[in-house]
C-alpha cells in the first residue's frame, strides 16, 4: 500500500461508511437538537421541583402545626432545614459531579430527594420532619447545579441564552407557585401529599435522565476535599447567622459566633484554593469581569426578589385574603416570569447581558418602590398588578441574562463548578435579603395590626428597591456584547 510520510491513503480516506450508518449530516443534526430538547427539560422540571419545595410548605405550615402539635420555633425550623443542607452543599454537589460524573451524581441526587420526600410525608413528629426536609435539602444540593450544568454544557453558546432563558422561567414559576400549590394541596388533600407528589414526578425523570441525557464531567477532575470541607463550613456560618439573628438577636453569641466562624472559615477557603492544585472554585474566574460582575448583580437582585416572595403573601392576607387566595394573587408575578424569561433569553445573543440585566434590575425597583410607596391595607388589589408585572417582567430579564454572563464566562470543563457558585450565591442573596428585610420590618411594624404590618412592610419594600438598584450599579460592569454573536 501506497504511503506518503508515513500515512496510509486508507487511513486518510474520509469515513464514508460512517455518513452513510448514522445518516447523513442531517440526521445527525436532527439528533443532537432532539438530545438538547430532552436536556432542557428534564434539567428545568428537576429545577421545578426542587425550587417548588423550598417553598411549598409555608402555606400548609397551620396544618402541620396542628397535625404534629409542633411549636413555632419548629415550624421556622421545617422551612429552613431544607434551605440550609441546601445551601451549605451546592459547591460540593458541583465538585462530586465534576469528578464521578455529572448525570450520575444529579441521578443520585434525586434518589436522596425522592426518599426524604417519603420519609416528610411519613413524619410523625416535627424532628423527624426537620430531619427528612434537611436530608431532602441534601439531595436538592447534588442535583440542582449538576442540572444547570448539564444544560449548558449540552447548548453551545449561541444558543445557551435562550435555553437558560426558559429553565429560568421555569424555574421562576415553581418558586412563585410553591405558596399556592402548598395551600391548594393542603386545603384540599392533606398537606403529606406535598411530600408524596415528588417520588412518581422523580421516578420519571430519573429513568428519562438515565435514558435521555448523555454524562458529562471535568476530565480527570480531582475532588478538592480540603476545598469542600472549608467552604461547607464557611457557608454554614453565615447562613446559620443570618437564620438565627431574628430570633436570637444580631449582638447574641450565637449569631456573631456563626457569623465570625463563617468569615474565618471563607478566609481560609481563599487561601487554601489559591494554592491547591485542583481547587474546586478556582478563584481566577472571579478575574473575568463578566462572572464577577454576574455574581455580584445576581446576589443585590435575589436578595429582594426572595425577600418580597416572602412579604407579599403575608401582606395580601392582613389584606383578608386566605393561604391560597394570596398565593393566586402572585399570578401576575408568575406570568411575566413564564413568558418573559425564555424572550429574554433569545435577546441576550442580540443584545448581550449588559443592558438586560441593567433594565430588568431597574423594573424590577421600579415595582417593588411602587408598592412601597403605595401600600396600605385598604390597597386595592388591582392596583398591584401593574406593580407585580413591571418587577416580574424585568427579574425575568435580569435571570438568564446573568446565568448566561456566568457560564459563558468559564470553559466548557468548568461549567459544574460555576454552575454551583451561582446557585450558591443566588440563594445566599436570597437568605441574606429575607434577614435584613425581616430586621427592617422588626424596627417599623409588627403583626399587631393590618396597619402595623403596612407599616413594616413598606419600609421592608423601600429597602429591597434600593438592594434592585445596587444590583443595576454592579451589573455596568458586565463587558458590552460579545463580538461574533
Amino acid at each position: 500500500m501506497y504511503r506518503d510520510k508515513g500515512i496510509s491513503v486508507a487511513t486518510a480516506a474520509p469515513p464514508i461508511d460512517t455518513t452513510i450508518r448514522t445518516g447523513g449530516p442531517n440526521a445527525v443534526e436532527a439528533r443532537e437538537a432532539g438530545r438538547r430538547r430532552w436536556v432542557l427539560l428534564l434539567a428545568s422540571l428537576i429545577s421545578f421541583m426542587i425550587a417548588l419545595d423550598a417553598l411549598v410548605v409555608t402555606t400548609a405550615l397551620s396544618a402541620i402545626r396542628l397535625d404534629l402539635h409542633a411549636p413555632i420555633e419548629a415550624l421556622e425550623w421545617i422551612v429552613n432545614a431544607y434551605n440550609l443542607s441546601f445551601a451549605v452543599l451546592l459547591l460540593t454537589g458541583a465538585a462530586l459531579g465534576d469528578r464521578f460524573g455529572r448525570r450520575r451524581v444529579l441521578v443520585a441526587g434525586l434518589a436522596i430527594f425522592m426518599a426524604a420526600s417519603i420519609a416528610c410525608a411519613l413524619a410523625g413528629s416535627a424532628a423527624w420532619l426537620i430531619a427528612a426536609r434537611a436530608l431532602q435539602g441534601v439531595g436538592a444540593a447534588l442535583a440542582m447545579p449538576l442540572a444547570m450544568a448539564l444544560l449548558s454544557a449540552a447548548f453551545p453558546p449561541q444558543m445557551r441564552a435562550r435555553a437558560l432563558g426558559i429553565f429560568s422561567g421555569i424555574t421562576g414559576l415553581a418558586l412563585i407557585a410553591g405558596p399556592a400549590a402548598g395551600g391548594a394541596v393542603a386545603q384540599g388533600l392533606a398537606w403529606p401529599w406535598i411530600f408524596w407528589i415528588n417520588v412518581p414526578v422523580g421516578l420519571v425523570v430519573m429513568v428519562l435522565v438515565l435514558r435521555r441525557v448523555p454524562e458529562s464531567r471535568e476530565p480527570a477532575a480531582a475532588l478538592d476535599v480540603s476545598g469542600v470541607l472549608l467552604a461547607t463550613g464557611a457557608v454554614l456560618g453565615a447562613v446559620w447567622g443570618l437564620t438565627r439573628a431574628h430570633e436570637s438577636g444580631w449582638d447574641s453569641l450565637e449569631v456573631s459566633g456563626a457569623l465570625a466562624a463563617g468569615v474565618l472559615l471563607a478566609v481560609a477557603f481563599v487561601a487554601h484554593e489559591q494554592r491547591a492544585g485542583a481547587p474546586m472554585l478556582p478563584l481566577r474566574l472571579f478575574r473575568s469581569r463578566a462572572f464577577s460582575a454576574g455574581i455580584a448583580a445576581s446576589f443585590l437582585f435575589y436578595a429582594p426578589m426572595y425577600a418580597t416572595v416572602f412579604f407579599l403573601p403575608q401582606f395580601l392576607q392582613a389584606q383578608g385574603a386566605g393561604p391560597l387566595g394570596a398565593g393566586l394573587r402572585l399570578l401576575p408575578w408568575t406570568a411575566t416570569l413564564f413568558v418573559v424569561a425564555p424572550f429574554a433569553g433569545r435577546l441576550v445573543a442580540r443584545w448581550g447581558e449588559r443592558p438586560l440585566v441593567v433594565c430588568g434590575v431597574l423594573m424590577q425597583a421600579a415595582g417593588i418602590g411602587w408598592i412601597a410607596l403605595n401600600a396600605a391595607p385598604e390597597l386595592p388589589y388591582a392596583a398591584l398588578v401593574p406593580a407585580l408585572v413591571l418587577a416580574g417582567a424585568g427579574v425575568s430579564m435580569a435571570m438568564p441574562a446573568a446565568q448566561n454572563a456566568v457560564l459563558g464566562a468559564v470553559a466548557p470543563v468548568e461549567i459544574g463548578k460555576a454552575s454551583g457558585a451561582f446557585n450558591m450565591f443566588r440563594y445566599l442573596g436570597g437568605m441574606f435579603g429575607i434577614a435584613l428585610l425581616v430586621e427592617v420590618f422588626t424596627r417599623f411594624g409588627s403583626l399587631a395590626s393590618p396597619q402595623a404590618f403596612t407599616q413594616g412592610f413598606s419600609h421592608a419594600m423601600a429597602v429591597g428597591a434600593a438592594m434592585s438598584v445596587l444590583s443595576a450599579l454592579a451589573a455596568c460592569w458586565l463587558p458590552a456584547r460579545r463580538k461574533g454573536w
